[in-house]
């Protein structure tokens, strides 16, 4: 019996200690496939208020009570979407993307050299000092640290330029217990968020462990980007903060370190990124839980105030990692933790009065002259026991009743005036777009609505005071309320798709430091909402009214509004029994676009490859469209056999680049997939996969006939009318893989919304339909084309160092001419394009895009300006006199016929004899064959 009672007290005290370390050890942002989360939002470490005897700060406890009283606030269990999914979005076509390794040290911070992926935890259930908490979590020495996951290596790709990719060796952030930790070096995905991984507390094993990321799919992310972004500089500084040193050192590193944050969220060329306000939290974060200073209080209103600035898509985004509501949390509890350092104790009337205006020293007369500058206003008026931040969009207010009478401050529009009735004076604000003044805790609230122009107000009333005052001092701590007002709901980032609520008003909050109690009677305090006059309907849906920001979504519930309210004027009375942020809600449908794979950044694009592209290609056109012009002016020489095949081929060739220079573009291929034109794509990528197909069957005939000319030499008798055959074979085979891909996968033409996004969408094949429709008949000529002009170079070769004449030599200049024009003429330069297909380097992109581009122009400066038939008629036409006496037969055998291996189809014509060939060996071309006014021709 004694055994089995001694059995239920240890279970029952297992049990109490693993709820005890579970509630202590919420993480900052809770998992929602994790059993110790439990799906509750979690708050921040709450910061030191008050002085012990000993020195050390201790923390306070949340001022947002949470009761089970219907006329006080509840706060719902809320959930933060935290999975780290892993970025398995194809970034480009070919799905490759590169950087520089780097070495990485095994040792973190200032000690551990150790990359295992937990630490033992010994949890004790009593409770302990709060300075020693912070104590712990900022130990830095070279044991392991019970509440830390320790850094791990992590594999993954980086890119360094547009589909290009490289191998990785990066290295996990040391990260606390609930913590998502990032990598040593940035990984970006591309809507800008970071690569994160979460830190857990395994209560089987008593450990804090690693996310199992075995499920991940190969990670591919950017560090270096197109769009000049801040992500690498803040997170070194995360880094060098993890370290411990920088922030222990004093007030005056720790004032360098927000100084140095806000300085970089400023920079005018830089794109802020989600991935910057997770980071931005996180610095933030580390700063508070190590000392709240005075000194720092207008940077981290500065800091805020610049982040409220921000793009709206970014701030959504970063929501999915919970850095907006991080940054409110450490906001609203770094201020509430300086509340009693910031006003007078005692001694009010003696204490100086002033109002200066704090501005970044580095700030630039520039800067301060434009609506850019971000300076913060602070107030001092000791005699009345107010000290003030101001700023653009959001200010903070510390006031000390028991000077004055102050309990709360009013705000009003710009343009109010003062009014007699006020006790008072409207205060000017140098940074802000409002006048304000204090409100006496003896004010009735029935005049102070009725007040013109007023935009927020709050205060405590005597008795409500009274109630704070002894309830405070029994506890041996100053009474003093913050009041934080901000100027809209940008930090306050509800990632739901469709919201019933929606804040138009100010947002004011309100806090007292150490005072964890409902209060016996309503707060009231008054919002302005936004419009003059509400439509009745608008009135009676579900959720307008007074509510508040739970840390997940705007509720209501526990706030009460005074409904008459709504219909006479705009300025709401709203009443609470406790304190956080509270707005003004209309309620209704608010549906919001999902911004989760929207594109923020891109891989760095080389811009140069553009210019060498768009300079070849318009010199192609050019030259094509002498080619045509030429055709056109002169029968005599588009009617030879050899000419008919260069005009087959400048058709496939000019219809390539019509396609993807006009018609075929970004912009138009994304205007039809935003149309839902989705058979016009189809039809618009295949065919232009269809005229590349075409263009490679006339270079793999082309390439026939110059091993019949070159290598076979004399005696093959060319089948009659095999130009037409030529050409439909030429013409028809391509239809045949176009038709396979637009038949069996039509979705391959349609651009990916990646694409769409980066600017680098066209209707074209993609996946295997790319590969098994373009890449491999495309590999299979270059490869069949390449073998042909390396054995023709060796046959020509051979013949010319078989001559004995000196004047033969000669032939060497003529040789070099023929290689260069079959390298053109047989597509050779498309295998730099492969290559690059293939991730073997920037430099083939580079040597493609040099030659295949310039085929067109090569192919008009052999067989116009340096072929003897055209160049002729051309001076014959321009210049009469220059006309010279050439036979039809010489200069037929001089024009492409030589290059092409074209003789009108009549071998017997040729100048070699069939018994030359076998008396030169069966198999050599003699060097007279390499004669023509082109070097090939």
């Amino acid at each position: 019996m004694n055994l089995k009672i001694v059995i239920l007290l240890v279970t029952i005290v297992h049990q109490y200690q693993y709820k005890v370390v579970s509630a202590h050890l919420r993480p900052l942002h809770p998992d929602p496939e994790s059993d110790e989360d439990g799906g509750a939002g979690y708050r921040l470490p709450k910061l030191p208020s008050v002085l012990n005897p000993d020195g050390h700060w201790q923390r306070l406890t949340t001022p947002h009570t949470t009761t089970t009283n219907s006329n006080t606030l509840s706060h719902p269990n809320t959930t933060t979407s935290t999975a780290a999914a892993p970025m398995v979005k194809n970034l480009t076509r070919n799905e490759d993307w590169i950087t520089d390794d780097e070495e990485y040290s095994d040792s973190y911070g200032s000690g551990s050299e150790s990359v295992s992926g937990s630490a033992e935890v010994n949890f004790e259930p009593t409770s302990r000092s709060q300075s020693n908490i912070t104590e712990l979590e900022r130990s830095t020495s070279d044991s392991p640290h019970p509440l830390y996951c320790l850094p791990e290596v992590f594999e993954h790709d980086y890119v360094i330029v547009e589909n290009y990719t490289q191998p990785n060796t990066n290295i996990w952030k040391r990260a606390r217990i609930g913590e998502r930790a990032g990598l040593r070096e940035v990984c970006l995905k591309p809507n800008g968020l970071p690569l994160t991984r979460l830190c857990r507390y395994n209560p089987l094993t008593r450990a804090a462990e690693w996310e199992d990321i075995s499920g991940w799919k190969h990670i591919v992310c950017m560090r270096q980007t197109r769009e000049c972004i801040l992500s690498d500089k803040l997170n070194s500084l995360h880094e060098k903060l993890l370290e411990g040193q920088v922030l222990q050192a004093g007030v005056a590193q720790r004032s360098q370190v927000t100084g140095e944050l806000y300085t970089m969220l400023r920079e005018k060329n830089f794109k802020l990124l989600p991935a910057d306000v997770h980071l931005t939290s996180q610095i933030l974060h580390e700063v508070a839980i190590t000392a709240q200073d005075p000194e720092v209080s207008a940077d981290m209103v500065r800091i805020c105030d610049r982040l409220m600035s921000s793009d709206e898509q970014v701030l959504r985004i970063s929501a999915d990692l919970n850095a907006t509501n991080s940054i409110l949390q450490t906001f609203e509890e770094y201020m509430d933790a300086l509340s009693a350092r910031q006003v007078p104790t005692g001694g009010c009337s003696s204490t100086a009065t002033s109002s200066t205006v704090s501005r970044p020293s580095e700030e630039s007369e520039a800067d301060i002259a434009s609506s850019y500058s971000k300076a913060v206003e602070e107030v001092k008026m000791g005699h009345l026991g107010v000290h003030a931040h101001i700023s653009t969009n959001i200010s903070v207010f510390f006031l000390n009743p028991e000077c004055a009478n102050i309990s709360g401050i009013a705000l009003y529009a710009p343009t109010a005036q003062q009014s007699t009735a006020e006790p008072h004076a409207l205060i000017n604000t140098v940074v802000a777009n409002f006048r304000y003044r204090f409100i006496n805790m003896n004010e009735s609230v029935a005049a102070l609505a009725q007040e013109p122009e007023l935009q927020v107000a709050g205060f405590l009333p005597t008795a409500l005071w009274q109630h704070v005052r002894a309830n405070l001092q029994a506890k041996g701590k100053l009474p003093v309320i913050v009041m934080k007002v901000y100027g809209h709901d940008a930090l306050f980032v509800d990632p739901a798709l469709v919201h019933t609520r929606k804040p138009f008003s100010k947002i004011l909050s309100i806090s007292i430091p150490g005072y964890n109690e409902n209060f016996p009677e309503p707060l009231t305090f008054l919002l302005r909402n936004r419009f003059d006059y509400l439509d009745p309907s608008l009135i009676a849906q579900p959720g307008t009214g007074c509510g508040y920001w739970n840390y997940s979504t705007w509720v209501n519930n526990g706030v009460q509004t005074d409904a008459k309210d709504l219909l006479k004027h705009s300025v709401i009375e709203c009443r609470t029994l406790h304190l956080t942020q509270f707005s003004f809600l209309l309620g209704g449908t608010y549906k919001q676009a999902d911004i989760t794979d929207d594109v923020l950044i891109t891989p760095i694009h080389l811009r140069a490859l553009d210019i060498i592209s768009l300079i070849g290609c318009s010199l192609s056109l050019m030259g094509l469209l002498c080619i045509w012009v030429t055709a056109a002016m002169f029968k005599s020489w588009r009617t030879l056999a050899s000419t008919k095949i260069l005009l087959n081929l400048c058709v496939a060739l000019t219809l390539q680049m019509v396609l993807f220079v006009f018609v075929n573009t970004e912009d138009m291929s994304a205007e039809l997939v935003e149309d839902r034109l989705y058979i016009n794509c189809v039809l618009l990528g295949a065919f232009l996969q269809y005229s590349i197909l075409v263009l490679f069957m006339w270079m793999l005939i082309i390439a026939v006939l110059q091993f019949q000319r070159y290598v076979t030499v004399i005696g093959i008798e060319r089948p009659k009318r095999y130009i037409l055959k030529s050409a439909i074979v030429a013409w028809g085979f391509p239809l045949i893989p176009t038709l396979l891909v637009a038949c069996i996968a039509p979705s391959s033409y349609i651009p990916t919304e990646y694409e769409i996004q980066t600017s680098t969408a066209i209707c074209y094949p993609s996946g295997l339909g790319l590969t098994l429709g373009v890449i491999l008949p495309v590999t299979a000529v270059v490869v069949v084309n390449l073998t042909i002009f390396i054995y023709v170079f060796y046959s020509i070769s051979h013949t010319l160092n078989q001559a004995i004449h000196r004047s033969e030599k000669k032939m060497i200049i003529k040789q070099i001419r023929l290689s260069v024009l079959l390298f053109f003429l047989l597509g050779i330069s498309w295998i730099f394009g492969l290559f690059a297909y293939m991730q073997a380097g920037v430099f083939f992109s580079y040597l493609f895009c040099l030659t295949a581009t310039l085929q067109g122009f090569v192919l008009f400066i052999y067989f116009v300006l340096l072929d003897e038939v055209p160049r002729s008629a051309w001076l014959h036409l321009l210049h009469p006199q220059s006309k010279k006496q050439t036979s039809k037969r010489s200069t037929e055998l001089q024009s492409m016929t030589t290059s092409t291996g074209l003789e009108s189809g009549m071998c017997a014509r040729d100048t070699t004899s069939r018994q030359a060939r076998n008396a030169n060996g069966g198999a050599q071309p003699q060097a007279s064959q390499l004669q023509g006014p082109a070097g090939s021709m």
